[in-house]
């Protein structure tokens, strides 16, 4: 965890001991339902910013409030079965990670109010009617396609002579088409072109994807956003550096695995203002009311490790915007 971070949530748990102390010991306890795409390793430290949060507003995990969590492990394929059972305990809240959990919890139920930390675009998912008034059960923190450009530009600098990219990207996610559009035009604006392209929704796919990369040599590699890849991001990260691809990644987690770079939407953020929605909600505000808010922080990571093995000079202005530089 980064200083500043963790300076930051040392604040909020001295500032939460005393709402805890005041907490209530007598009451409705509510029982906030958790459906994460991937493990509690992967996401503990969001989901450690996410309770800190709660405890600020006076929400105290054993206390008034359970926190139910179901884990697909990486699955998607098991996301509707953990919805389910979330909406069989009858949770007050279900909190969930990127568009499938979402999709496989409105699915499962039309009537609890369902929270998500970061999805990409809700209304072309059909998920929400609209931004503003998202009209039904769902709201919560969207990652605008832009940063896809974003990233393509980034990868652009740090490699020379940057003319083909494969691209990796699960169509299955109803979310990512409009993420890999984003990808497309940014492609052409910079003089580059996607190839070859790979869907990847299965485990079972990954062999025929790396195969299909490996044979056509690209000069780079980009992970179109999603959570079933960040799931898989040691293996996507293992054949980059077996095949000495640069790659840009769409989560920090994957420089963390050896990736060369990643930028991204600032997820420790965006759980702490998913608390604070949560919070609303069980205090009586309707999903239908609160307004899709787009991610404000993001965050440039960096793995010189990893640019050395590839023999690639990171340019000082890019190292300069950096939030994380891992050496």
């Amino acid at each position: 965890m980064r200083r500043r971070e963790f300076i930051a949530l040392l604040g909020s748990v001295t500032a939460a001991w005393p709402l805890a102390g005041r907490a209530q010991q007598t009451g409705k306890v509510s029982r906030i339902g958790y459906l994460g795409s991937s493990s509690a390793s992967l996401e503990q430290r969001d989901l450690d910013a996410f309770r800190l949060t709660l405890r600020d507003l006076g929400h105290v995990e054993g206390n008034n409030i359970t926190i139910e969590y179901r884990w697909a492990e990486g699955d998607d394929s098991r996301l509707p079965g953990l919805a389910v059972e979330l909406v069989n305990l009858k949770v007050d809240v279900i909190v969930t990670l990127g568009t499938p959990g979402t999709v496989a919890a409105k699915q499962a139920t039309n009537t609890i109010p369902i929270v998500c930390a970061s999805f990409g675009n809700p209304v072309e998912s059909g998920l929400v009617a609209s931004y503003a008034r998202p009209g039904g059960n769902v709201t919560g923190f969207s990652n605008p396609p832009e940063l896809e450009s974003k990233r393509l530009e980034i990868l652009k600098d740090v490699v020379p002579g940057l003319s083909r990219i494969a691209v990796m990207w699960n169509s299955a996610n109803a979310a990512v088409g409009a993420f890999y559009r984003q990808v497309q035009t940014a492609a052409a604006a910079l003089g580059v072109t996607l190839q070859p392209v790979v869907e990847v929704g299965r485990v079972d796919d990954f062999e025929r994807a790396f195969s299909i990369i490996g044979r056509a040599r690209p000069d780079a590699l980009v992970v179109v956003a999603d959570r079933f890849l960040l799931a898989h991001r040691k293996e996507i990260v293992a054949f980059a550096a077996i095949n000495r691809l640069p790659g840009m990644y769409p989560y920090q987690a994957f420089v963390s695995a050896g990736g060369l770079l990643s930028y991204a939407a600032n997820d420790i953020d965006q759980f702490r203002r998913t608390a604070i929605y949560v919070d609303k909600i069980l205090r009586g505000a309707k999903p239908a009311d609160l307004p899709i808010q787009d991610s404000t922080k993001y965050e440039l990571a960096i793995n010189l490790n990893a640019a050395k093995a590839l023999g690639l000079e990171v340019p000082s202005h890019i190292q300069q915007l950096a939030d994380e530089v891992i050496e």
